[in-house]
């Protein structure tokens, strides 16, 4: 049987010192395994494609049949690790906390146990309000993501 244990555990041990890192790896029924990937300086497809070929040759087909996906994290989805938080400080994220809190800021520093974000507060008339500097536990996440703008 094809675990995700089993799979975190090859991807981790391929990856090893190196700059791309494992985000998660699921397995469906069926053994329909996907695997998240992120890096330092982002992720390739020829990344994906070698991490995809050292699994295929790790797993027998002849014993377990099974459908392989490796992709990068993406954007779309939440951050995980705090090797994620680190590569994003200096931009802005959205961030909802356990207790159903949502906050828009920029991500300005990670510590081990969480990180740092400056929000901005909405201005009203005739009164400016300054920015101020959140810090939030990585245990009272239940998710944030980093903003997509368009702007430059």
């Amino acid at each position: 049987m094809i675990t995700e244990a089993k799979i975190k555990n090859l991807v981790e041990a391929y990856l090893k010192g190196k700059e791309i890192f494992l985000v998660d790896a699921v397995v469906k029924t069926g053994n329909h395994i996907s695997v998240f990937i992120d890096g330092d300086h982002g992720v390739t497809i020829e990344n994906c494609r070698e991490i995809n070929h050292f699994l295929s040759e790790s797993l027998d087909r002849d014993t377990e049949d099974f459908d392989l996906t490796v992709s990068s994290a993406g954007a779309d989805r939440p951050l995980k690790l705090a090797r994620q938080y680190k590569k994003n400080i200096g931009k802005a994220m959205d961030v909802v906390t356990k207790t159903g809190d949502k906050i828009t800021g920029v991500l300005q520093s990670v510590r081990e146990d969480g990180f740092d974000l400056e929000t901005t507060p909405v201005k009203k008339p005739k009164k400016e309000l300054e920015n101020k500097i959140i810090s939030l536990y990585f245990n009272d996440i239940k998710s944030a993501k980093e903003v997509i703008t368009f702007k430059q």
